[in-house]
């Protein structure tokens, strides 16, 4: 080598990254053959000019320098990951551990099952003990909704003009003109059916003496049916101005000048009215008398009320009735009587209905 020329620089080896390369030591050395001893005049410039030796295939790579900007703190290699440590196997449980933790659970299981049972029994019990108390509730509820309900629909039947009175009908009637009846009660007409005055009713009908009675029905949802029963006259009275149709109860139904036919004459004392014992035991002997019978008594008369006596149309027969009991079968026996004596003129005497007497004359 020539003085010269400048001497090459051999480049620095990179740090060689580990590998699994087997080390340097066990490759065979390059030193030639002839060279006995670790140092010699022909080793140095083999060492100074020759060019680095290739690394082995098997060898890792070696990374060529960089440069390294100013100002900025060079990174080294990546420091190796330590190895995590295996993980300590569990320690296995002794049995009687297990056995004593495996009892302990059953019994807190047993424990929670008798409280849930218990539970149970005491809902039940509770239950059958309120279990009249619950039906009286039911039962008081059911109860009240119906009265409610009652209530309301009286209430809309009272007050609600939907039942209001819009006709009136009149029905019984003979003598009396229904059309003056109406007229008579409708002073309440659209009033609601429940709260129609019937005392107010009354007092308009008691005008009318030929009614003995009289009934009312209501028909939802506006009609009003009034039943009327006539007065039947059983005889006529004669007085100073004229001639009385009256009925078994005295009450005049009728006043004429003349004598009404068909009607027998009821002859008092001077001293007896209509209400006297005399009058109501021979209005009771009329009553029982068939119609077609006592339309053939021209007149009849009582001093007292066991001494009753008719006279017939015509005047020739005469019938000793007596007192006012058992009228129906001696209405019977007169009536026998009669057929068997051919209606001759004489006295019927059937005050004892059981052996009736006949005399002529």
């Amino acid at each position: 080598m020539s003085a010269s020329t400048p001497p090459r620089r051999t480049p620095r080896p990179a740090p060689v990254a580990p590998s699994s390369a087997p080390p340097a030591s066990s490759r065979p050395s390059a030193s030639a053959s002839g060279s006995g001893s670790g140092s010699g005049s022909g080793s140095a410039p083999a060492a100074a000019g020759a060019a680095p030796r290739r690394p082995d295939r098997g060898a890792a790579s070696v990374a060529e320098p960089t440069s390294v900007p100013a100002g900025r703190p060079s990174r080294g290699p990546a420091p190796a990951r330590p190895e995590r440590a295996p993980r300590a196997p569990r320690p296995e449980p002794d049995r009687e551990t297990a056995r004593a933790a495996e009892r302990e659970r059953a019994a807190k299981a047993e424990v929670r099952s008798a409280a849930r049972a218990r539970r149970r029994e005491e809902r039940r019990e509770v239950r059958r003990f309120t279990r009249r108390a619950r039906h009286r509730r039911i039962v008081l509820i059911a109860t009240s909704s119906v009265v409610l309900a009652m209530i309301a629909i009286v209430l809309a039947a009272v007050f609600s003009p939907l039942l209001a009175l819009k006709t009136i009908t009149v029905d019984g009637t003979s003598r009396l003109d229904a059309a003056q009846l109406k007229d008579a009660v409708d002073g309440q007409m659209g009033t609601p059916l429940a709260l129609l005055d019937t005392a107010r009713i009354e007092k308009q009908l008691s005008g009318f003496s030929l009614i003995r009675s009289y009934s009312t029905t209501i028909v939802p949802p506006h009609t009003l049916q009034i039943h009327i029963v006539e007065r039947v006259p059983v005889g006529v009275l004669q007085k100073k101005d004229g001639f009385e149709l009256v009925d078994p109860a005295g009450v005049t139904v009728e006043k004429s000048d003349a004598r009404p036919q068909g009607v027998p004459l009821i002859q008092l004392a001077a001293s007896d009215d209509a209400k006297s014992a005399a009058f109501r035991s021979m209005a009771d002997v009329l009553l029982a008398m068939p119609e077609a019978q006592r339309a053939q008594v021209d007149s009849i008369t009582a001093r007292t009320r066991d001494d009753v006596t008719l006279t017939l149309i015509g005047g020739a027969q005469k019938v000793v009735w007596g007192g006012s009991d058992d009228s129906a079968r001696k209405a019977q026996v007169l009536q026998a009587l009669l057929g068997v004596n051919g209606g001759a003129a004489g006295t019927y005497d059937v005050s004892a209905p059981g052996s009736a007497v006949f005399r002529a004359g």
